[in-house]
């Protein structure tokens, strides 16, 4: 049965779920790569002043540590080994377009779809992380964009999402957040080309279990820590 947690921003509003479908699975695996266009020294000020997912995870009891996917670039079996033991496997935002960049060459989009098929751990991610879960990155380059690269990655342009899903999402719409405009855009755009998308407002989540898509929306922060 494939476990997705697919959310617009962070861990969104119903990170009880995410704890519910991991079965009292406790390792994650962060993938960061969608963020690999921004220098290295800015990513660690970012994460030790504003946002660390390792500290968001631990909040709700969720011990993870980064995989670095550039690190097997060309060894998808050494990958495969590395991905042996987690139970939640946590891509976060940034540019959609160099995450699959990332997956491609490293074999993880292979991978996880095995993994996903033997219900081995859960697939989870946050805008750019949940959008390569899709089958098209099309209309995203609103959003992102596809030409933005670093050093090691293929220039060429990755069009095809994970396929876990198949409608695409957009993330950050209608939110108070800086790609609002664009997510407009983007959705407009998926519309009108008559691609099935599902918008998700930030606070918004995504949780696939089996053959079921169930699509949750913000609750009151009572109501979310008790239940």
């Amino acid at each position: 049965m494939m476990r997705l947690y697919l959310s617009s921003y962070r861990l969104g509003a119903s990170a009880f779920r995410l704890r519910k479908l991991l079965n009292g699975g406790r390792r994650a695996a962060i993938i960061q790569n969608a963020l690999d266009f921004i220098p290295a020294e800015a990513r660690r000020a970012y994460e030790a002043n504003v946002y660390d997912p390792k500290e968001e995870l631990a909040d709700w009891g969720i011990e993870a540590e980064e995989l670095d996917l550039r690190d097997y670039f060309g060894e998808p079996r050494v990958l495969e080994k590395a991905l042996a033991g987690f139970d939640l496997v946590w891509a976060v935002g940034g540019n959609a377009f160099l995450l699959r960049r990332a997956m491609r060459q490293s074999g993880f989009d292979q991978i996880i779809g095995e993994l996903l098929r033997d219900d081995a751990l859960v697939y989870g991610g946050f805008s750019a992380g949940a959008v390569v879960a899709t089958p098209s990155l099309k209309g995203i380059d609103i959003m992102d964009d596809p030409r933005q690269c670093a050093p090691g990655y293929d220039e060429s342009v990755p069009w095809e999402g994970l396929g876990l899903v198949d409608f695409s999402i957009v993330p950050h719409y209608r939110s108070a957040h800086d790609e609002a405009e664009a997510a407009e855009k983007a959705a407009n755009f998926l519309d009108e080309t008559g691609m099935p998308f599902q918008p998700l407002r930030d606070g918004e989540v995504i949780i696939v279990e089996g053959r079921n898509v169930t699509l949750l929306p913000v609750l009151p922060e009572a109501m979310r820590r008790s239940a």
